[in-house]
């Protein structure tokens, strides 16, 4: 009997071998497949940035971001967050599209689904494919927890471009369960399967057990090929306070991380002064260029600051977007909301590109002084720094190209 089997395991294991193979094979082409479509994906992504900048540069009279609130509710309940509740009801979905058309309308160039947690919406991918038809790049801020394969697929078909995970600590404890350790499978998936582009957020300050893990967290983050950034905790208001010396040691270690030239990791003078606790001279531009509209359609200057204008989203006028453009925020000199603050400074490159290309390398090389200037800022320096009738020529054609 011993010898039937010995024998019947030798004839069966080449065909064993064969299906291994072939398994090993089709794991091969699938994986060359998604890289392949995700390449493609980022290059129309790249296209639709550039259109959208320009536009956003030829014009301040849109915003350029919007946070919207399709549920309150949240499946965590991290301590230090004033963002959630644990019984709110989905937003209705045709309530939903008529926001999103809406900030269409208005010529909204980025349009973030936030919460909450907004994938806990049943019609989260209806919503995004909406932001996609009116015009708007589609982002998702998520704290992970729903995210799987098949989910994942279901954000690609849905387009997709940007996602956003924030991660507070290495291992999860009282204060936030958003932890390396419970998201590191949840990562390693959209590193496989995502076509969108993905951001891990890790986040200092005094209430921070250990700052070290957002060091590990970033290093993580870079290792799977992602974009990571790191927030100032912030109070109720959206206010700071400034960070412990050994949290600046990290802060800085995390900038001197390898990453885009371009990224606003390396343009973050207002996190520069913020982590010294010293205020930040600038005019917000929340409620024009930035809009928050929360759950029953309202719109506010940011998460922080609910209640100011406080306006109904479906009945929000230019002539609000004009006032808030020029009102000025008491909050604005010691405010930690980095998404007002990166709008603020798209402005600036509208208003001084000459001055702003000036920080953006003189920063780059703060960091890393043995930094080459890619040739996409050589060119712009030869265009704009080098000679200043050739910089207006540039100018000028520039602003040419935009009103097409």
């Amino acid at each position: 009997m011993v010898t039937v089997v010995v024998i019947s395991c030798l004839a069966l294991s080449p065909l064993f071998t064969l299906n291994l193979r072939l398994t090993q094979l089709r794991h091969i082409i699938v994986r060359m497949r998604n890289r392949f479509s995700r390449k493609l994906r980022a290059l129309d992504r790249r296209r639709r940035e550039i259109r959208l900048f320009a536009r956003a540069m030829e014009s301040k009279q849109h915003p350029i971001l919007a946070q919207i609130i399709p549920i309150r509710r949240c499946n965590l309940a991290c301590s230090y967050c004033n963002e959630y509740d644990a019984v709110s009801k989905p937003v209705h979905i045709d309530e939903m599209l008529r926001r999103i058309d809406r900030l269409g309308e208005f010529g909204t160039t980025i349009i973030t689904l936030s919460g909450g947690e907004p994938m806990l919406h049943p019609q989260c991918d209806e919503m995004i494919r909406r932001i996609r038809a009116v015009g708007a790049m589609a982002t998702v801020i998520t704290n992970g927890y729903l995210l799987t394969p098949a989910r994942i697929g279901a954000l690609n078909d849905a387009g997709l471009d940007y996602l956003q995970i924030s991660i507070d600590n290495v291992q999860p404890d009282d204060t936030s369960k958003k932890s390396l350790k419970v998201l590191d499978r949840k990562l390693e998936w959209l590193a496989e399967y995502s076509e969108f582009a993905v951001t891990i957020n890790t986040v200092l300050g005094a209430d921070v057990r250990n700052p070290e893990d957002a060091l590990t967290i970033a290093r993580r983050a870079r290792s799977l090929g992602f974009n990571s950034t790191v927030g100032i905790l912030h109070d109720g208001t959206g206010q700071t306070k400034p960070l412990p010396p050994i949290q600046i040691q990290t802060y800085n270690q995390i900038r001197k991380l390898e990453t885009s030239v371009f990224s606003f990791s390396h343009f973050d003078r207002f996190q520069t002064k913020l982590v010294q606790g010293l205020p930040n001279e600038w005019h917000c531009r929340a409620g024009s260029r930035f809009l928050y509209i929360c759950e029953d359609g309202l719109v506010h200057y940011c998460s922080q600051q609910r209640g100011h204008p406080g306006t109904p989203l479906a009945s929000y006028t230019r002539d609000d977007l004009e006032r808030e453009f020029n009102t000025e925020k008491a909050c604005a000199p010691n405010c930690s909301i980095s998404c007002v603050h990166q709008v603020a400074m798209l402005d600036e490159v509208r208003e001084h590109p000459r001055e702003m290309l000036v920080e953006l390398i003189a920063r780059r090389r703060e960091t890393n002084p043995s930094f080459h200037l890619p040739l996409p800022l050589r060119a712009a320096e030869w265009a704009f720094l080098e000679n200043p009738k050739r910089a207006e020529t540039f100018r000028r054609a520039a602003a040419a190209v935009l009103r097409k």
